[in-house]
């Protein structure tokens, strides 16, 4: 069962810019092993394009990449129910319904908060899998093996070694590049996510799982990265095929010679435009600010 959290003071300054603006509100959930300030190039590239940016942190989640990696035992134990209650705690006090892009654990959590009927349009970018994706490619299974080698990490906030950074989420940019992003976002994560979304088709009270037919979920895009070893394409494009038994629009695309480093790399730009085309499809920026007090 889910643990509840509240709200933290900055995301509830976070939703309430958002409401103040009149603009129609974007929120952007982060995955495993990143902090809210990942988002930071896209929150100011849909800013730019009439939106307005809300990205919550996690549950407990540091202010800053420096603090996460001097105390990471305060990412421990957080599941995936508990930050999908939190994030839908947040998206329930903005004054208009969202549209939702995630990545990776983020690209999971969005689904699920679009199968509760919170999502105006979803773009769930290189999402882990839920129950029901089938695939579990070697890539896949070695990208997760820094948690699931040892059961005692389900318990544990584990950190990724620049190795493993490197194999799970940078293999498509250079050496210096991956060190830089290493440096600049890597921090600890849960270890409870990644054994809830293997075993999550074992347990078919998993909390790693959508409502995928809900009539309200809205229009959702699935993108996954063509050389992703994290969310290999095979996880990407079956998480599609379960989403399209929706009876709303699902669309699918595939980001030519990406890793999972995608949303974060130098080629950031290009992955947020497929979802700010998808999004403006659906979920038009307001034209006019918010009235005057």
């Amino acid at each position: 069962m889910a643990h509840e959290y509240a709200a933290s003071a900055a995301d509830l300054a976070k939703v309430e810019r958002a409401n103040a603006s009149g603009k129609q509100p974007v929120v952007f959930v982060h995955g495993l092993w990143l902090l809210d300030s990942s988002w930071d190039h896209w929150t100011q590239f849909f800013e730019d394009a009439g939106y307005v940016a809300v990205a919550p942190t996690w549950p407990d989640d540091p202010p800053t990449v420096e603090q996460a990696r001097e105390d990471p035992s305060v990412f421990a134990g957080k599941s995936v129910g508990d930050v999908a209650a939190y994030q839908q705690t947040i998206i329930e006090k903005l004054g208009t319904k969202p549209a939702l892009i995630g990545h990776s654990f983020g690209g999971l959590l969005v689904q699920i908060l679009a199968g509760r009927g919170l999502a105006a349009a979803t773009v769930a970018v290189d999402p882990a899998p839920s129950r029901g994706v089938l695939p579990l490619p070697p890539s896949a299974i070695k990208a997760s093996s820094a948690v699931l080698t040892n059961p005692a990490n389900r318990h544990r906030a584990v950190a990724l070694s620049f190795e493993q950074f490197r194999y799970g989420f940078a293999n498509a940019v250079s050496e210096d590049e991956a060190r830089k992003l290493y440096e600049q976002y890597s921090v600890a994560g849960s270890g409870v996510p990644i054994f809830q979304a293997a075993f999550a088709n074992f347990n078919p009270r998993t909390e790693a799982k959508a409502d995928r037919k809900n009539p309200d979920r809205g229009p959702m895009l699935v993108i996954g990265g063509e050389k992703d070893h994290q969310v290999p394409w095979a996880i990407a494009n079956a998480t599609y095929k379960e989403q399209r038994e929706n009876p709303g629009i699902t669309e699918v695309t595939e980001i030519p010679d990406r890793g999972h480093s995608l949303t974060i790399d130098s080629g950031w730009q290009e992955v947020a435009q497929v979802c700010l085309d998808f999004v403006r499809r659906f979920v038009p920026p307001a034209s006019s600010a918010a009235p005057p007090p």
